[in-house]
């Protein structure tokens, strides 16, 4: 009897302890996504590139009224006012984002990038108690304490400048605060990650002016999507930090030229860059992007047996029936982080930021951050790793307006 009770007494002391673990888990979780949610209300955000003006392009929101609209509460997309106040985001880089199909038609580049910053600059002047244009690091401060969202713009690929170097000048006073050197194809300026062409060998002669009109104009070099050699060699030429504005680190992606790998990052904490992590689960982890390609290996092969391709009013059903059995896999909010330690690990806490590309990754965006709402969500994660207040602060904008400043240091420098 007496072994009896021993054993009740026993195990009520560890369901007791139990509980008690489970509770104290629970309630450490929820002091961390209060403390998350604080600081992203407190400090700014700033997210180095969000696709949403080419989004609202591809929809085919024509008429003004329409587009105009969008970005303030809508299913669609990634993106709009009522998610990025929610999860504190408070200056994203509209991507103004120039395919590169449009390099092969002279000037097309340069009216795409001018009719999204028209774009950008309509939609300010519509809702401007909500949206205002970001030109430095100063004026962010000032639109959020505002209480507004600012709307800073980065042009991702330097196709828009054409073959003049005038356009440099010509997009800073246009509000272009970063250019990323190239997209999926080599142009004028360099090699992309993308295109095994490798025209130049990394820059060309043009491109390493641009370089050099950069810095000079005051507008951000972002070395995201260029080559390994273009990297490199934009690090010899250029006399300020840059910026990798949505890339990952290559370790978790090994092959993946489109991220960096370890020496690169060394190379840029050296220069005193930032990487802007990119979300993108095929980012963030090469056995999603290898589960990813199994399923439309498979896909293929079942459409092929049936003599049909993917736009044959016939294969709809059958692909979407393949999704529902197959959904795809995705990474998660953990992953971000890991890529954020290594960063922290290779260089320190300076060098590295927020770079979603929301609305630009379409349905690969990782658990815990499927939408400009759930920065909270990641920024709990890091607190749960050990960064501090100080850290995260650093994380969501002061490592990149360290370098915004710098560059603007060194274009006064030159032009005064």
């Amino acid at each position: 009897m007496k072994n009896v009770f021993i054993f009740l007494f026993v195990s009520t002391l560890i369901v007791s302890c139990k509980t008690q673990k489970d509770f104290t888990d629970v309630e450490y979780s929820s002091r961390l996504m209060k403390h998350a949610l604080a600081l992203s209300n407190r400090y700014i955000i700033t997210d180095g590139h969000v696709d949403l003006p080419y989004r609202l392009r591809v929809n085919n929101f024509r008429l003004q009224k329409e587009f105009l609209q969008i970005p303030i509460q809508t299913d669609e997309g990634d993106f709009d006012y009522v998610r990025a106040k929610k999860g504190g985001l408070d200056a994203p880089f509209m991507s103004i984002f120039l395919p590169a199909q449009y390099q092969s038609s002279p000037g097309a580049s340069k009216n795409l990038a001018d009719s999204l910053i028209d774009m950008i600059e309509g939609i300010c002047l519509e809702h401007p108690n909500k949206f205002e244009v970001g030109h430095s690091p100063d004026d962010i401060r000032r639109i959020f304490k505002a209480g507004k969202i600012a709307l800073p713009m980065g042009m991702e690929n330097g196709s828009g400048l054409e073959d003049d170097l005038n356009n440099i000048a010509y997009f800073k006073k246009r509000g272009i605060s970063y250019i990323t050197l190239t997209h999926s194809k080599d142009n004028l300026i360099c090699d992309s990650s993308y295109d095994p062409t490798r025209s130049h060998g990394g820059l060309s002669k043009f491109g390493r002016e641009v370089v050099v009109e950069m810095n000079r104009q005051g507008i951000m070099v972002d070395i995201s999507h260029v080559s390994d050699s273009t990297f490199y060699q934009v690090m010899r030429l250029t006399d300020v930090p840059v910026i990798a504005s949505h890339s990952s680190a290559r370790k978790y992606t090994p092959g993946f030229e489109r991220n960096m790998h370890d020496d690169m990052i060394r190379a840029l904490g050296k220069n005193g860059g930032v990487i802007m992590i990119n979300f993108g689960s095929t980012f963030l982890d090469k056995k999603v992007q290898d589960e990813r390609d199994a399923l439309r290996n498979a896909l293929q092969t079942l459409l092929d047996e049936k003599n049909l391709n993917h736009k044959d009013p016939e294969a709809k059903e059958i692909v979407a029936e393949f999704h529902r059995k197959n959904p795809p896999t995705f990474s998660d909010v953990k992953m971000v982080a890991n890529h954020i330690d290594h960063v922290v690990e290779l260089v320190g806490i300076d060098h590295v930021g927020f770079g979603s590309d929301y609305d630009g990754v379409g349905d690969s965006l990782p658990t815990g951050l499927k939408d400009v709402s759930q920065y909270p969500n990641l920024i709990a994660e890091l607190l749960r790793r050990g960064y501090s207040d100080t850290d995260i602060e650093k994380i969501c904008s002061k490592n990149l307006f360290r370098v915004w400043k710098r560059v603007e240091q060194e274009a006064s420098r030159h032009n005064n």
